[in-house]
């Protein structure tokens, strides 16, 4: 039966590619849109790389899953979809199914199954978030700080980005409400589990937005994920928000005076979409692509080069040591137990609902 169903899923592959376009041909090359950086970097290691020497195909990055919502609305507006596959999280992933500009992906025919037979629904099971969501790792935005700034009393709370007295310096925030808005509530005193009820008010937006005046004058906004890293390996600020992944480079394959502050670390989804409107045999060759780099040991073998967990059960055991350091990853991941004791679970649904109206209000805050 477990054969069964690996022979099913992989002849359904065939024959949906088949009937994608009539000349029984696949796109000769294609657009993957990612973040850029040490996560971009991961992905041509593990999935690109390998994918072109299986199939000759020709892979052309972009770094601008910042802009996909934005973007993929213009082409599809302009009906000039230039983009195949998109990595985005997995709340942009929803705002996109919603509006149709994202093809509904079936997980059981389109993605592999796992190497025991699991189905790759069961594989993937909650962290299917959406029809159109492809979930690739688990990853956190955190905070580091550069250990030679802080004096004897390194930060153990996320709600030291607010105390400029005992840390004085410049600050990193992303330029985007997401998480800024739920850090700030964090830390004026709403409880963790009345947050996005506080959020879901114009009142608690103003709140949110008043705790981040406080240290507005003291904050360097970031847009692209490698920007935090560097200004810590610079020197530039006295700490930062980004992803955990990236934190990882800069102190583990950098060796710069970094360290990693977990507390109040928020748990996020990022995934692959492929955008509607694709030809046939672009069509074709994005679900081909998609089947292949979204296997158990795919996913596994991101986790080499940076510290994000796969999103599928059947790679984690597989999530072994660095390709070039050589070091256990296991417990740089922002799921390990050590890591995880004081997490804010992502509501996605929150901000693909509210996303529009709050972006609006907070880039008009930036502005004052």
């Amino acid at each position: 039966m477990k054969l069964t169903k690996t022979l099913l899923a992989s002849t359904a592959l065939t024959v949906a590619a088949g009937m994608a376009n009539a000349d029984g041909h696949m796109a000769s090359e294609m657009t993957i849109v990612s973040w850029g950086g040490a996560y971009s970097n991961s992905q041509q290691q593990a999935y690109h790389n390998p994918y072109m020497e299986k199939t000759g195909v020709n892979i052309i990055n972009d770094e601008s899953s910042a802009e996909a919502v934005a973007k993929l609305r213009a082409m599809n507006e302009a009906g000039n979809v230039t983009w195949d596959v998109v990595d985005v999280v997995a709340a942009d992933a929803i705002r996109l199914c919603d509006e149709g500009l994202a093809m509904e992906i079936d997980p059981d025919e389109h993605l592999a199954a796992a190497p025991d037979g699991t189905s790759a629904e069961d594989d993937f099971g909650d962290l299917l978030v959406s029809d159109c969501f492809i979930p690739q790792i688990v990853y956190s935005t955190t905070f580091g700080y550069r250990t030679d700034m802080v004096g004897d009393t390194p930060p153990t709370s996320v709600c030291a980005v607010f105390d400029t007295e005992a840390y004085p310096g410049k600050r990193a925030l992303e330029k985007r409400p997401i998480n800024n808005m739920e850090w700030a509530l964090l830390c004026d005193g709403v409880a963790k589990e009345d947050v996005y009820d506080v959020l879901e008010t114009d009142e608690g937006q103003q709140q949110a937005l008043d705790k981040l005046a406080t240290i507005k004058d003291d904050v360097i906004w970031w847009s692209a994920g490698a920007d935090t890293p560097q200004l810590l390996a610079d020197g530039e600020i006295v700490m930062g928000s980004t992803y955990n992944g990236r934190l990882f480079s800069v102190i583990e394959e950098q060796n710069q005076p970094v360290a990693m502050l977990w507390d109040a670390q928020v748990f996020d989804l990022d995934g692959w979409i492929i955008p509607a409107g694709l030809s046939d045999e672009r069509k074709a060759r994005a679900l081909d692509y998609i089947y292949f780099a979204t296997d158990t040991q795919r996913l596994a073998d991101q986790a080499k080069y940076i510290s994000y967990g796969p999103a599928r059960a059947s790679s984690a055991p597989l999530v072994s040591t660095h390709a070039e350091l050589g070091i256990d990853m296991a417990p740089h991941m922002p799921t390990d137990p050590n890591n995880a004791k004081n997490t804010f679970l992502y509501n996605y649904e929150f901000w693909a609902d509210y996303r529009d109206d709050i972006d609006a209000k907070f880039q008009a805050w930036l502005a004052q």
